[in-house]
């Protein structure tokens, strides 16, 4: 029998990595570069190596930093952070202005917040937990429909 207070028990109705942008990798292999420069001066065959190795960790710290937003039918996870599904009440979903009002002007300065530059919608889920001060969730999510109607249908389940 799975364990209810386990966040990973139950099956995946929805899930999705917030994979960094494809310019920000003109980042990292810049980055990699002005390591490359650095060293340059001294010797060319240890600048490559520098070069390398700054862009290798740039690139490891990108990928291992990029959140998940995974939900079952009892718990959701988004970064770090993880919610039983019946403390989460109405779902938004913003686009656009109505996003970047979310993120800047109405921002709650109390809210849980998984944003990403790069990601231009937002869901705003609020919590509903009379023992939790975080009004809501604010998450950036590619597919924010999906995501608001996964959520809906788990509710109704």
């Amino acid at each position: 029998m799975p364990d209810s207070t386990d966040p990973t028990s139950s099956t995946e109705i929805f899930r999705e990595k917030l994979w960094p942008a494809w310019w920000l990798w003109i980042l990292v292999v810049g980055t990699g570069f002005a390591g490359m420069a650095m060293f340059l001066p001294v010797n060319l065959e240890l600048s490559i190596a520098a070069g390398i190795v700054v862009f290798l960790a740039v690139g490891i710290i990108m990928l291992a930093s990029t959140p998940t937003i995974s939900l079952t039918g009892d718990w959701l996870k988004v970064g770090r952070a993880s919610i039983e599904r019946r403390f989460i009440g109405e779902v938004s979903v913003h686009r656009g202005e109505e996003a970047t009002l979310e993120r800047g002007r109405r921002l709650n300065g109390t809210a849980y917040l998984c944003l990403r530059g790069w990601i231009d919608p937002v869901v705003k889920l609020d919590i509903v937990d009379p023992n939790d001060a975080t009004p809501y969730w604010l998450a950036s999510t590619r597919r924010p429909e999906e995501l608001a109607s996964a959520l809906q249908q788990t509710a109704r389940a």
